[in-house]
C-alpha cells in the first residue's frame, strides 16, 4: 500500500486485448527513521491501471491523496519500474 498524491494522468487508452488502460504519476512524501535519525522521503513514480480499476482512477482529482495498492514491474523497454495499481483505498 502506498499513500500518494495523483500528480499527472494521461488519456484513457485500450490494450490490444481491448482492456482500458490508464498511465499516471504518483508522488509520495513522508518522514521515516533510519538508524535513529529522521529522514524525509520523497518519490515520484510512474503508475498504470488496467481493467476495471481505470474507472476509479479516472474519477480521482489531480492533487488528491489516496492509498494505492498493487505491484511493481519493469517497463516494457526495461528501463525503470511501473507501479501497477490494482486497488484504491
Amino acid at each position: 500500500m502506498l499513500t500518494a498524491t495523483l500528480v499527472e494522468r494521461a488519456a484513457l487508452r485500450y490494450t490490444p486485448a481491448g482492456l482500458p488502460a490508464l498511465d499516471f504519476s504518483l508522488r509520495h512524501e513522508s518522514q521515516v527513521t533510519q538508524d535513529g535519525q529522521p529522514r524525509k522521503v520523497s518519490v515520484e513514480i510512474r503508475a498504470r491501471a488496467i481493467g476495471e480499476i481505470t474507472r476509479q482512477v479516472s474519477a480521482l482529482e489531480l492533487g488528491s491523496e489516496h492509498g494505492f495498492a498493487g505491484f511493481l514491474a519493469s517497463q516494457r523497454n526495461g528501463r525503470g519500474v511501473v507501479f501497477h495499481v490494482t486497488e484504491l483505498d
